[in-house]
């Protein structure tokens, strides 16, 4: 498509500015019958409220009554004479006592939060980008001097991506097609593929959706992504949407805490999450060594998720999320510069990783398991964790150890972002974790590369083709990103999940595993 063309969706006719008047809503034509529609649902979603309210006020207009014509009074003085007042007394306190309880139970009760569904991005088959390929264009492209083409070589070689991984054709194209335009069409591939399929998963309508969540850091168009989303699957006019921008690899865990906490707020609400990463305008074209390391990285994908608070939706859920925990290190100069957007000194746009980024990264992740541990660990844990506290700093034994809890007494299942190769190293080494807990991380970065947020999805999508996950297992996704920031994602499955993802499927079966090590399926 050249630049000039209009883009998809836009209008033919352009806008006069200044002669066209902002149209009068109170002078015009008979209000739309899908706006009644929306108060008619609004008036039954609060219908028990709205029948309650004046029984409730024609009970204390009935005591008021009572109260002045002396039949309160009356019933006292029976009930003196009788000697009931004490009866009485215990029984209309314990009745305001029962009816506080219960309010106070209905009120401050959270809400539950389903993942209902959810779906990874699986890009067209030509959009695979090999090793060779990868080089031969880099070479071809005459940005990069010969010491940056052996630099990239050697990054792709250690960093554990295979030679299936997916870029977007505007960066495979010869010469590279960087515009707003390809970027906008690397979003819709990814953004509307993937909200379909988890839409057409769950059986939910697009004006069915109430709250919708998109973050992607490096691309922030106007209109916005969700803008987007909203224009292209006709959503309704009220349906609240949040673009979330800048905050990194981490930002789909964000993007699920966001949603936790409108959906605490906002009642028999249903909401869409989308997690995605532009690469189109964010190549680098330089060469600072430091700024090329997300070109051999960073891959083409993105993932969809459907969560609700309906209680009527439980029987139909895949998981409950426990837990969300999200630690941020940005007041440090050091965390918050690891990971920056900026230019290189000719000029050229990218994103600099520092060489101290796994040291960084290492930091906050004991911070924030130090946090999220108390939630999740066992008691027996917990007390072994203390005993070990208490005797290095209080009673200052030299030759004590730190103790590191066993999380795999807590999880099941481990979805670490594939940020690369030394990222799911770090963790399962930290964590002493076993290769088979993180080998779905290795198979999703073998496979599909950092993908960014998305990447706790396609890790998790993995897991369900590969191995299946059983009722009452619990899932730990953790993932960083730029500020800098660590954050966890807890779940629980609330029934059997044996999906077969399309993003693991090979004519039709399960792909193989990268690392060798084998991947048993979960029995229905």
């Amino acid at each position: 498509m050249s630049g000039r063309s209009r883009p998809e969706g836009a209008p033919q006719t352009s806008v006069n500015l200044d002669n066209e008047k902002v149209p009068d809503y109170r002078h015009g034509g008979p209000i739309a019958l899908k706006y009644v529609k929306r108060g008619y649902h609004v008036l039954c979603s609060h219908g028990l409220t709205l029948l309650l309210m004046p029984l409730a006020a024609m009970g204390l207009l009935e005591l008021a009554n009572m109260l002045k014509n002396g039949d309160l009074q009356s019933m006292w003085a029976v009930a003196r004479q009788t000697n009931l007042t004490f009866n009485m007394v215990s029984f209309v306190l314990s009745c305001l006592a029962l009816a506080f309880v219960a309010a106070a139970y209905v009120f401050t009760r959270s809400r539950p939060v389903y993942l209902l569904n959810f779906h990874t991005f699986k890009p067209p088959a030509h959009l695979k980008m090999t090793s060779d390929y990868f080089m031969q264009h880099s070479r071809n492209s005459k940005a990069f001097t010969q010491e940056s083409l052996d630099f990239q070589e050697k990054v792709l070689a250690r960093s554990g991506l295979g030679e299936e991984t997916y870029l977007p054709e505007s960066i495979m194209a010869s010469p590279p097609n960087i515009s707003m335009e390809t970027a906008r069409q690397e979003a819709n591939l990814v953004l509307f593929s993937s909200v379909e399929e988890v839409l057409r998963a769950t059986g939910t309508k697009p004006q069915a959706v109430d709250i919708l969540i998109v973050n992607c850091s490096l691309f922030n168009p106007t209109p916005s992504l969700s803008a987007m989303i909203v224009n292209h699957f006709k959503m309704r006019s009220n349906v609240m949407t949040y673009n979330l921008s800048g905050m990194g690899c981490s930002a789909g865990v964000i993007s699920i805490g966001l949603a936790q906490q409108l959906l605490q707020v906002f009642p028999n609400s249903t909401c869409l999450v989308v997690s995605t990463e532009n690469i189109t305008q964010n190549w680098y074209f330089g060469n600072d060594k430091s700024m090329l390391i997300p070109n051999c990285l960073f891959r083409l994908g993105g993932a969809a998720m459907l969560l609700s608070n309906k209680r009527t939706d439980r029987w139909r859920a895949k998981y409950e999320l426990l837990h969300v925990v999200r630690t941020h290190m940005g007041q440090d100069d050091a965390h918050y510069g690891c990971v920056y957007q900026k230019e290189d000194g000719t000029g050229k746009p990218g994103v600099f990783l520092s060489k101290d980024l796994m040291r960084i990264a290492g930091h906050a992740l004991k911070a924030n398991i130090t946090t999220l541990g108390p939630l999740v660990l066992p008691i027996s844990e917990q007390l072994l964790f203390f005993a070990n506290l208490v005797a290095r700093k209080f009673l200052r034994l030299k030759n004590v150890r730190p103790y590191i809890p066993d999380f795999k007494l807590a999880f099941e299942h481990f979805c670490i972002h594939t940020g690369g190769r030394g990222v799911i190293d770090a963790i399962e080494k930290q964590l002493e974790l076993r290769p088979d807990n993180v080998g779905p991380s290795r198979e999703t970065l073998f496979r599909y590369g950092n993908v960014s947020s998305a990447s706790i999805w396609y890790v998790l999508s993995n897991i369900e083709t590969k191995r299946g996950v059983r009722r009452g297992e619990r899932i730990w996704q953790i993932a960083f990103g730029s500020g800098f920031k660590c954050n966890s994602a807890v779940w629980r499955a609330l029934r059997n999940v044996n999906d077969r993802h399309e993003a693991w499927l090979e004519d039709g079966r399960p792909s193989g595993s990268a690392t060798g090590t084998p991947t048993p399926t979960l029995k229905a």
